[in-house]
């Protein structure tokens, strides 16, 4: 499986093997085994339904690293039910924040990941990391942040993991199961909407319920194809 995710190079391959109740679900990047990861649950779950695996409406039931993932159809969406992650105030190493090229009004932590706050959604996306400065030192991922500056939406985001092999992810369901209840907090809200401005980009919408984040979300297939191992 780690090879075949190095010969594909996206920031995550997903691999599933039927159970019978359910999906063993694995995700690598090009280097790594990761824990989780959303986008590529989303697409697993997309997958299912549109190939007539599971039928429409029929739950896709994921055993995962992080426990049991479920994922259904809701309307135009396709919404994921995953843990939430709490963050606790840290302090960042200072040869982070000079190869991110940002100052933080807040730091936080989570499962070995920095979330950054910053002042405006300007500074999110108009960030360029140093990566080659990001690899050289420890680190797993950090997240930078900040209120979106339209109405439609409550929160920007970037990812950012050089070290598992992806400089910069599109979309990260595992930092939104943090960043939605960080700003469901700072908001006072249950549901919200953000925005991971990576250069695809994506849309989540974001309800929090309790201990679970519930994700929302799309997906269109682009290909399909035959591995010849």
């Amino acid at each position: 499986m780690q090879q075949v995710a190095r010969e594909m190079n996206l920031s995550e391959t997903a691999f599933l093997v039927e159970q019978d109740d359910g999906f063993s679900l694995r995700w690598f990047t090009p280097t790594t085994e990761v824990d989780l990861c959303g986008h590529a649950t989303l697409a697993s779950a997309h997958a299912l339904w549109e190939s007539g695996v599971l039928q429409a409406g029929q739950p896709a039931r994921f055993h995962t690293r992080s426990g049991l993932l479920t994922a259904r159809q809701k309307n135009d969406l396709i919404e994921l039910d995953f843990p939430a992650l709490a963050q606790t105030a840290a302090t960042a190493p200072l040869t982070l924040l000079a190869a991110l090229g940002t100052a933080p009004v807040y730091v936080g932590q989570f499962g070995g990941r920095y979330l950054l706050q910053v002042e405006s959604e300007s500074i999110v996306r108009n960030l360029k990391p140093d990566f080659p400065a990001l690899r050289a030192m420890p680190g797993r991922g950090v997240v930078v942040t900040s209120l979106s500056a339209g109405p439609d939406h409550d929160f920007v985001s970037r990812y950012f993991a050089p070290w598992v092999g992806i400089d910069e992810d599109p979309v990260t369901g595992s930092a939104h199961c943090c960043l939605g209840p960080y700003w469901g907090q700072q908001l006072g809200k249950n549901r919200l909407s953000a925005i991971q401005a990576s250069a695809r980009g994506g849309v989540i919408q974001i309800r929090l319920e309790g201990e679970r984040v519930v994700l929302g979300g799309n997906a269109v297939t682009i290909s399909r194809g035959e591995l010849l191992a």
